[in-house]
C-alpha cells in the first residue's frame, strides 16, 4: 500500500500528526537565551525592611541566613549552602539575590567594596539592587525572598 489506500490511516495524516506532534515539543527550546522572569518576591528590588518585633507568633519563615549584625551597611554576606547573597546597602534595609553567578553559574564568593564578586572570571554586582559592575555577566543576580524578624534574616 503505497499512497494510503484502503484499510488503513492515510500516510499523510500520520507525517501531519508526527510534525505537529515534533512542534509541540521542541517549543520549549530556542529559549535559553531568554530572562528567567524573576520570583515573586514583596518589593521589586528584592529588599526587606528590618522589623523589630515578630508578628504575634509567627514563626521565621524559613532557614536563618544571618543575623543582622552579621551584615556590614555597604557590604554583606554570602551565604554558600544556600547559594543566597544578603546586603545591607543601607542601615536597616537588607536585600537578598541568588548567589549564583549569570555568567557561568560559580557561586559569588565575597562581599567586598559595595560589590558581591564572583571568583571565577571577574563578574561584579552591586550590593544595592544586584545590577552588573563589571562583566562578564550578561545580567544582574535574581533577588531572593527574605523576612527579616528581630536580629533574625530568614529565606522566604
Amino acid at each position: 500500500m503505497s499512497g494510503g489506500g484502503s484499510g488503513g490511516t492515510p500516510r499523510r495524516a500520520v507525517l501531519a500528526v508526527g510534525a505537529v506532534a515534533l512542534a509541540a515539543g521542541c517549543t520549549k527550546y530556542g529559549d535559553e537565551g531568554a530572562e528567567p522572569q524573576p520570583p515573586e518576591s514583596p518589593a521589586s528590588d528584592g529588599s526587606t525592611p528590618a522589623s523589630k518585633e515578630p508578628a504575634g507568633d509567627e514563626e521565621p519563615a524559613g532557614p536563618e541566613l544571618a543575623k543582622t549584625s552579621e551584615v556590614p551597611v555597604g557590604g554583606g554576606k554570602v551565604v554558600k549552602d544556600k547559594k543566597v547573597v544578603v546586603t545591607q546597602p543601607e542601615s536597616g534595609t537588607f536585600k537578598a539575590f541568588s548567589a549564583v553567578c549569570t555568567h557561568s553559574g560559580c557561586i559569588v564568593a565575597e562581599v567586598a567594596d559595595g560589590t558581591i564578586n564572583c571568583p571565577c572570571h571577574g563578574s561584579k554586582y552591586r550590593v544595592a539592587d544586584a545590577s552588573v559592575a563589571d562583566g562578564p555577566a550578561p545580567r544582574p543576580l535574581p533577588p531572593e525572598k527574605i523576612t527579616v524578624t528581630g536580629n533574625s534574616i530568614t529565606l522566604g
